[in-house]
């Protein structure tokens, strides 16, 4: 039997997000330059315009039709792209939603694995075996602080954080990420194994992952290149531990 290469990306994303469907695409493509598999995208909206809890909550209760729809599609992986809406529903929640949503993928006859930006972000520090990390982050503090526990919650610490308090996801998207090159500088890295750059698949980050992890001399991930590695993971394909920009790059 031939090697299945042709697959499609499903993403569940908020309304207002603008980064997810161009950040995961551009590491797809990088695997695309040096494997014959093939990838094309297709994604279900979730109404929400500004980071806060509430608005999450009321978005996170719309992703079941999201994952209905998808599986309408049959995509062969679905990525939920909202890492503070999974972190806010309560600690370990990413289990929950993963779960739930696989579900309706069943219950459609047509079973997908489902991926979280929260859950793969976990998944791929624990992959790269730190324990100690720094987190940047574009939410306000408030949340901030809830996405720092609950990555704690999950076995890490974290020595420090920023937040950039940018409510608006729009803002957010539109954040340089060439500013991330002097931000994370800010924070104090005594003891830290490994650098979360961007601990939100809105806020664009990837211009500035080799350069940081060049010049900081550690690991640099970010939500949405774990999101992609855990994806490539449930399709079988080969992917190697998400530091170095290897995702982007196409250094598997």
């Amino acid at each position: 039997m031939s090697k299945k290469l042709n697959y499609r990306i499903g993403q569940i994303v908020p309304s207002s997000n603008v980064t997810m469907e161009t950040e995961i695409p551009a590491m797809f493509r990088g695997r695309e330059s040096i494997f014959p598999e093939r990838f094309t995208f297709h994604s279900a909206r979730m109404r929400m315009k500004h980071v806060t809890k509430e608005e999450l909550a009321k978005m996170d209760a719309n992703s079941d039709v999201c994952a209905l729809e998808l599986s309408d599609a049959h995509v062969d992986v679905m990525g939920y792209a909202c890492l503070v809406a999974i972190m806010s529903m309560g600690k370990g929640y990413h289990c929950v939603s993963q779960e739930r949503l696989h579900q309706k993928t069943v219950e459609n006859d047509y079973p997908t694995p489902v991926v979280t930006s929260a859950g793969a972000l976990v998944e791929g520090l624990r992959t790269l075996g730190v324990k100690n990390i720094a987190v940047v982050a574009p939410y306000m503090k408030p949340l901030t602080q809830m996405v720092v526990e609950y990555i704690e919650d999950q076995g890490f610490t974290v020595k420090d954080w920023i937040a950039l308090e940018v409510s608006d996801n729009l803002e957010v998207a539109a954040l340089d990420p060439e500013n991330l090159k002097t931000i994370y500088k800010k924070l104090n890295l005594e003891g830290v194994e490994a650098i979360v750059l961007s601990a939100c698949v809105q806020m664009p980050s990837l211009p500035a992952v080799q350069f940081v992890e060049d010049e900081a001399g550690m690991p640099v991930v970010t939500a949405a290149i774990c999101t992609t590695y855990r994806m490539l993971k449930e399709l079988g394909l080969e992917a190697k531990v998400p530091n170095a920009g290897t995702l982007l790059s196409g250094k598997y």
